[in-house]
């Protein structure tokens, strides 16, 4: 799907030391990410800036690849769970279903619907390399979804429902 920023948006789309997050349509994000091999010091500044980058622009999950890195190395940190960090995740069940409206942080202002597992399971590494089992059911569930199709090169506008894509500017109050 080609997405045309409206004008209005373009200033979203900067990349730059404010705003670190790789933007479509670069050519990063549509690679598949490598698995990460050996835990190191330099996996774990990753995670660092990763969250860090995360909590700046408002975000509630971030993947490895929009900050241009080829890694698999998710940080999520929906419903105000504390920023986790999954190393290599792989989704081993899905079950159920769920529409609900995403949004993306290197698509900043388009907003869609898209179906996912409404529950699944995530296999992956934590920050000091233990194997741990997440069970992740309703947004948190979306999100793990979301970040994990990023290390694959797949964006949530692959799976929208192309009729309810909409622009709304995710800095602006809706009370304003």
């Amino acid at each position: 799907m080609q997405i045309v920023v409206p004008e209005e948006f373009k200033y979203l789309y900067e990349t730059n030391a404010e705003r670190p997050v790789v933007k479509i349509p670069a050519d990063v994000l549509r690679q598949k990410a490598n698995e990460v091999g050996k835990i190191s010091k330099k996996t774990l500044l990753l995670v660092d800036d990763m969250i860090r980058i995360m909590k700046k622009a408002n975000g509630i999950g971030l993947a490895a690849p929009q900050l241009g890195v080829l890694q698999r190395v998710i940080v999520i940190s929906p419903d105000s769970m504390r920023p986790t960090a999954l190393i290599n995740p792989r989704i081993v069940k899905a079950e159920g279903e769920m529409i609900g409206q995403e949004g993306c942080l290197s698509i900043p202002g388009l907003y869609g619907d898209v179906k996912r597992a409404a529950y699944v399971e995530v296999e992956a590494l934590d920050r000091k390399g233990r194997e741990l089992t997440f069970e992740l059911e309703g947004m948190p569930a979306r999100v793990a979804q979301h970040e994990i199709d990023h290390l694959d090169g797949i964006l949530f506008i692959d799976k929208v429902n192309p009729a309810t894509l909409h622009w709304s500017n995710p800095e602006r109050d809706d009370d304003e």
